[in-house]
């Protein structure tokens, strides 16, 4: 079993900056692929970011390329998203999720993932 706890959510002002952070714990962090997906209210849930195993691998939603980086610490067991330049369209709920199969490349789709944590809020005001 995998738990998954998100952290560093909450509300900011359009243009400012927040660092998420999802703590990891119960399998062996660097073997997994870690993603970042979020649902706004009354929508579903998207895909932002994931990094793979070494974390030289990443890929972005086109709406948060330039604004947004992933990156993972495998001696924490912690993967990061910090979010810059948010805007109010940026506001969801923030999930991390990892995968532990054996795809060499990192998926944007939620099938491809086995744990999911509890989520984080953020809030981006106009």
């Amino acid at each position: 079993q995998v738990q998954l706890v998100e952290s560093g959510g909450g509300l900011v002002q359009a243009g400012g900056s927040l660092r998420l952070s999802c703590a990891a714990s119960g399998r062996t962090f660097s073997r997994c692929i870690m993603g970042w997906f979020r649902q706004a209210p009354g929508k579903e849930r998207e895909f932002v970011a994931v990094t793979g195993r070494s974390g030289g691998d990443t890929y972005y939603t086109d709406s948060v390329k330039g604004r947004f980086i992933i990156s993972r610490d495998n001696l924490k067991n912690t993967v990061y998203l910090q979010m810059n330049s948010l805007k109010p369209e940026d506001t969801a709920l923030y999930y991390c999720a990892a995968d532990f199969s054996f795809r060499t490349k990192p998926s944007e789709y939620e099938e491809a993932y086995d744990y999911w944590g509890q989520g984080t809020q953020v809030t981006v005001s106009s």
